[in-house]
């Protein structure tokens, strides 16, 4: 199997396995509406999720790792780009996956935990307010510190510097190179919802268009892997 073959079915499977997880956790957990919810609830109806819940959160974390052998493997198939571009495109590629990680990983391991605590009969309310102040203490730090703003951040590099090496080789059309880079500054523009003024409530327009970009960008995974394939 060539290099830009792996790519190309690493760039179609990926997104497809993100948003199909990402679906499921909706419907199952209401994710991601419930982060708006109190800890107690949040808590109490991830412990009423089960063993389904751990493992689709664990299947979600092992999308964000899987990035980075594709961010490489993108890389190599572009091979007549410049070699800076390339190398620059492949690390910022990792990076987003190891923070993306990073993020979510705390739900299979350290929330099914705090959601013990906090369901337990024999909890008292000292332990309860202390699930809730390390829930929440978390969930700014690694969910959204880390996990959104600098996931959306390299994520967002990550495509533009990979939009470039495209305009640069024959291997896909230039004009999805065009639509990395657009969606790529898109991701970058989405990393701010929770920077300086924004950080107690969010910026509604980086909310607003999230979502939204997240689904362009899974469309040009999509159609970057179905162009090295053909």
């Amino acid at each position: 199997m060539s290099v830009a073959t792996a790519a190309g079915i690493m760039l179609i499977v990926l997104p497809v396995a993100f948003n199909a997880i990402f679906g499921a956790l909706a419907a199952t957990f209401d994710y991601p509406d419930i982060l708006r919810r109190p800890s107690g609830e949040v808590l109490k109806r991830f412990n009423a999720g089960g063993t389904q819940l751990i493992v689709l959160w664990w299947a979600f974390t092992l999308t964000a790792v899987a990035l980075a052998p594709l961010a490489i493997l993108l890389s190599s198939a572009l091979y007549d780009a410049s070699a800076t571009l390339r190398f620059l495109a492949a690390a910022f590629g990792v990076l987003a996956s190891l923070v993306q990680f990073l993020g979510i990983v705390r739900w299979p391991f350290l929330v099914p935990y705090l959601a013990r605590v906090s369901t337990d009969t024999d909890t008292t309310p000292a332990q309860r307010e202390a699930a809730d102040v390390v829930f929440q203490s978390f969930n700014r730090y690694l969910g959204v510190a880390v996990g959104e703003h600098l996931g959306y951040l390299f994520t967002g590099g990550w495509s533009v510097l990979a939009g470039l090496a495209m305009t640069q080789s024959p291997v896909v059309p230039d004009w999805l190179g065009v639509v990395g880079i657009g969606v790529g500054l898109l991701l970058v523009l989405c990393s701010l919802e929770f920077v300086g003024p924004f950080e107690p409530a969010g910026w509604k327009v980086a909310a607003a268009i999230t979502p939204v970009t997240y689904v362009v960008w899974s469309i040009w995974l999509v159609a970057v892997g179905t162009a090295l394939l053909l």
